[in-house]
């Protein structure tokens, strides 16, 4: 995974900076999130790897698929990836795109894993609390999971705060081993 990601950086950058001076991120994020599923498809991989295409064919079935939702310099972008035989890091790039998007646009996500239900107020009181913990406006995803007993576990980029009575319980035990 790492050896993919190191393959895609320079083309999320390009790709980055071309949104930039078009002043169309969200628009080459749709692009580029649209793209990584199509090639994620189980079919349309299989036949993007036939070793029987050359690359201006490999763009053609890309670019048939994706259709009006690709334009512009997304379609360039699409030939120097096919040429370059880099549509398998699309997913890669995708992702590494919507970094730098967040990065420049001041925005973190945040994961919150939950016992139960947040209600609305708590939600926002939780954001509100990350936000001036990390200086940036945070984009936050719930999902519930009753296996951590009770209290919250957050992850945001590399940071994890573990809240969760599993959480806490884990530690004891680590404790209590040690």
């Amino acid at each position: 995974m790492a050896e993919l990601t190191t393959i895609a950086r320079p083309y999320a950058e390009a790709a980055f900076r071309l949104a930039q001076e078009e002043n169309a991120l969200p628009v080459w994020s749709e692009m580029l999130r649209f793209l990584a599923t199509i090639v994620r498809d189980p079919k349309l991989a299989a036949a993007l790897d036939n070793p029987r295409l050359g690359a201006a064919e490999r763009e053609a079935m890309l670019l048939s698929v994706g259709g009006d939702r690709v334009q512009g310099l997304g379609r360039n972008f699409v030939r120097v990836l096919a040429e370059s035989e880099r549509l398998d890091v699309l997913t890669q790039i995708a992702q590494l795109y919507e970094d730098l998007r967040s990065d420049a646009e001041g925005v973190a996500h945040a994961r919150i894993d939950t016992a139960f239900p947040l209600a609305d107020e708590e939600l926002r009181t939780l954001t509100a609390t990350l936000e001036r913990r990390f200086g940036r406006r945070i984009d936050a995803s719930v999902e519930v999971d009753p296996g951590l007993i009770g209290g919250v576990r957050i992850t945001v980029g590399d940071t994890v705060i573990d809240g969760s009575i599993r959480g806490k319980l884990e530690a004891m035990a680590v404790q209590l081993k040690a």
